[in-house]
């Protein structure tokens, strides 16, 4: 027999399609059909400046957008050389792990609610609230929030968002522990989840899985550890790893990841000093609007930027990737030598891991399906782009 799941399914976790062939109930082959998303992303690039480009990374893993805009001003910066100052690290860092504390919390919600637990969607989605709101404060926007910029950010942190989020990584490990003692233990969840879509490492690794889904299967590689960017190594925090490879070590895999960004955070504000939030070069970087609003130079650099960006050297090129929460993002660039990239490249990591999935589900039972998908935790405007 054979079964269409997607594109049009909830537990598909976007317009996904999967091709089953059953046996019975037993999965025998599945074979994924994607690119209902396509946007041509990495096209639509090409006709825009540097800076222009940023809200489209908002749109591709829409569920952790502060992520992506890092990565691509990492690589953009590395492109054209541009320094960044150390306190706009740190606040890159800061948000970076409340939005993969986010994704993390929309992943469990979801997952729990693919197996049957409704209320647990709505448990997560408190802390997911909250982090919104510490968004909306720091960036003005709540969802896709483009704060990051060529050379910086483009708020600083004010005392209230400071205190948000210390209020917020305070009370946030119990809320973990709450989740723990629903879960752990639970008879439906465990039978659900352990055994169920199972990868080796050996396979993880010829597939090119990344993220939690590596380390689930017994990987310890983290891009924050092994090619650490902005100030990831100035901070202590451990590499969560499980063996099994199934979906109960996914689960406790990211559950682990969320507690490692409560420390990073804790970290980041206790270090963080006092300075500028952006590159003071007039060709790097967006100058203040007290400099736009109050001083002629101001106006005509604010002009000029917006008008022809950021300028890497012709011919130069780079690569730069971050440990999103979904895996290894990174963005490949090459210059024309104007304010327009001549070619971008996405490694997208909804991408990578999706290409395990049919190994994971033959042998499974068709009800695995959700669940498994669910353990992936794929955003398909990020694999399709």
């Amino acid at each position: 027999m054979i079964l269409n799941i997607g594109p049009q399914h909830p537990a598909t976790h976007g317009v996904l399609r999967c091709v089953v062939k059953l046996d019975g109930e037993t999965i025998e082959k599945s074979v994924l059909d994607i690119g209902y998303l396509h946007r041509g992303i990495e096209k639509l690039a090409e006709s825009k400046t540097y800076q222009e480009f940023m809200p489209y990374t908002d749109r591709m893993d829409y569920l952790s957008p502060y992520s992506n805009n890092v990565a691509w001003c990492l690589a953009v910066e590395k492109l054209a050389g541009i320094e960044v100052p150390e306190r706009a690290q740190w606040i890159r860092m800061i948000m970076s792990e409340l939005a993969r504390i986010s994704s993390h919390c929309l992943w469990l919600g979801v997952g729990m609610m693919d197996a049957g637990a409704v209320s647990g969607f709505v448990w997560t989605f408190q802390e997911r609230e909250e982090i919104y709101s510490i968004m909306d404060e720091v960036a003005g926007a709540r969802f896709t929030v483009s704060h990051s910029r060529i050379g910086g950010v483009a708020n600083d942190l004010s005392p209230r968002a400071i205190e948000m989020i210390r209020d917020f990584i305070d009370k946030f490990p119990d809320r973990i522990a709450g989740w723990e003692g629903l879960l752990n233990k639970n008879r439906i969840w465990i039978e659900r989840n352990k055994g169920v879509g199972r990868i080796t490492k050996e396979e993880a690794l010829e597939l090119g899985v990344t993220g939690p889904n590596l380390r689930g299967s017994g990987v310890p590689y983290d891009v924050r550890r092994f090619e650490p960017y902005l100030k990831y190594d100035e901070v202590d925090f451990t590499i969560p790893v499980r063996e099994a490879g199934d979906c109960l070590a996914r689960y406790f895999l990211r559950l682990d990841e969320m507690k490692q960004s409560v420390r990073i955070i804790e970290q980041c504000l206790d270090r963080m000093t006092e300075g500028p939030i952006r590159s003071d070069d007039a060709k790097e970087a967006y100058p203040s609007k007290d400099e736009v609003y109050y001083s002629m130079e101001g106006m005509i650099h604010d002009f000029m930027y917006t008008d022809v960006g950021t300028v890497p050297p012709k011919g130069a090129h780079s690569y730069h990737a971050i440990e999103g929460p979904k895996g290894e993002l990174g963005f490949y660039l090459t210059s024309d030598g104007t304010g327009r990239p001549w070619r971008v490249r996405i490694n997208a990591p909804s991408f990578t891991n999706l290409q395990a999935m049919e190994y994971m589900m033959e042998g499974s039972l068709v009800a695995d399906t959700v669940v498994i998908i669910g353990s992936i935790d794929p955003v398909m405007g990020e694999a399709d782009k």
